[in-house]
C-alpha cells in the first residue's frame, strides 16, 4: 500500500457487477438478496436510465434501472447465477468489471463483508 492508502498492483481481487433491470423495484429486491446472501458488500441502484438495444432483428428504446455490486472475484459466478435466478428477463445483463486498484481500505471493507 502506498502513502496514500492505494493498493499496490496485483493485490486486487475485487469486481463490480454491472446488471440492469426493467425497474428500480427490481434493482433494489436483487440488490438485497445479494446483500443477504453476502455476494456483495455494497449495491448501488441507479434509476431512469435509457437503453438503446437491437433485440430479435429491431432497435429497441427503454427505461431502466442499473445495480452495480461491489463483491470479490471469486464470487462473480454466484453473483451473476443469483441475478439470473432473481431476473425476469429473458436474457438479463450481468456482466463483470474487474478492478485493477483502488483505496485498500475499501477494498479490504469489500473482502471482509463477502468473506
Amino acid at each position: 500500500m502506498d502513502g496514500n492508502g492505494a493498493a499496490r498492483e496485483g493485490r486486487m481481487s475485487i469486481s463490480l457487477v454491472y446488471v440492469t433491470t426493467e425497474s428500480v423495484e427490481e434493482a433494489r429486491r436483487i440488490g438485497h438478496a445479494l446483500i443477504e446472501d453476502r455476494l456483495a458488500a455494497c449495491v448501488n441502484v441507479l434509476d431512469r436510465m435509457t437503453s438503446i438495444y437491437r433485440w430479435e432483428g429491431t432497435v429497441e428504446e427503454g427505461r431502466e434501472a442499473v445495480l452495480i455490486a461491489k463483491t470479490r472475484k471469486a464470487l462473480v459466478g454466484r453473483v451473476v447465477a443469483r441475478v439470473a435466478d432473481l431476473h425476469g428477463a429473458e436474457l438479463p445483463c450481468a456482466i463483470e468489471i474487474e478492478v485493477a486498484g483502488g483505496h485498500a481500505p475499501f477494498i479490504d471493507w469489500i473482502e471482509a463483508e463477502t468473506g
